[in-house]
């Protein structure tokens, strides 16, 4: 089976594909904004190392939120 192109996609498939890389992209700068805000003995690990993991489609990002910030 070819892998499919962007062109060939239908067009339900097309806003799905949207909708899912509209979600990536605002848990990924809801991530970011948050390790910026938040004081730095409240991030689990390195701001660094978290900030290079909300690259990761969806798993960095929702790890973040569930792994990398200590209670106030």
């Amino acid at each position: 089976m070819a892998k499919k192109k962007l062109k060939d996609l239908s067009s339900g498939q097309k806003k799905g594909l949207g909708a899912l890389t509209g979600v990536q992209f605002l848990l990924a700068g809801a991530a970011l904004r948050d390790l910026k805000k938040r004081p730095k003995d409240q991030i689990r690990g390195s701001r660094g190392w978290w900030m290079a993991a909300c690259g990761i489609n969806f798993a960095g990002p929702i790890a973040y939120f569930l792994f990398g910030r200590r209670s106030a």
